[in-house]
């Protein structure tokens, strides 16, 4: 289940309505979907997007995406560490960035105009949707990163990182990335 921090404010919030009201008050959709199914790492994208397709497809459908894939980051991903250096650096996109957590863990960071950044962890069965034109950037982990998630878009083009080059991720890299387990 989700934390949500506000490092320089000492706040942290573990409240899934909570959290979901403080999300959608700045925009950005988040929310929490049943999440039964168990992958091990031989299930293709197809068998997972096929698992949760009774979500998805009324998903997509509302909000006009096209199209689905799956990304898997594990300890044995090749080229991690520059893998890593891009999710780092605050960025944009010109579309929505929706993930939805079947396994693993990551972190979002936000960078809102006049507010504290803010950070949230989602873990399996959590969905969010960063909207088009937002200041953030992710962590999977230093060491041992899992993340294994659908990627939702519109035009997998509009998910191209257009990096802000504003150095305000380097203010939080010693934020301890949360464990859950």
């Amino acid at each position: 289940m989700a934390i949500l921090s506000i490092p320089n404010l000492d706040i942290q919030m573990t409240d899934p309505k909570q959290i979901r009201d403080f999300m959608n008050q700045r925009g950005i959709f988040f929310d929490q979907w049943h999440c039964p199914v168990e992958f091990d790492d031989t299930a293709s994208t197809q068998e997972i997007l096929d698992a949760y397709d009774a979500d998805l497809d009324p998903f997509m459908k509302k909000g006009g995406y096209l199209t689905a894939d799956v990304i898997s980051i594990n300890a044995l991903t090749e080229n991690y560490a520059a893998i890593r250096a891009k999710f780092l650096a605050e960025h944009t996109h010109s579309e929505d960035e929706i993930r939805f957590f079947v396994d693993g863990k990551g972190l979002f960071w936000f960078h809102l105009d006049e507010e504290e950044v803010f950070n949230l962890l989602c873990e399996r069965g959590d969905l969010i949707s960063v909207p088009a034109g937002t200041k953030h950037w992710f962590d999977a982990g230093e060491t041992n990163p899992f993340v294994k998630a659908i990627r939702i878009f519109i035009d997998m083009s509009g998910w191209v990182p257009n990096y802000t080059e504003s150095g305000k991720e380097t203010e939080f890299i010693d934020f301890n990335f949360p464990n859950r387990g």
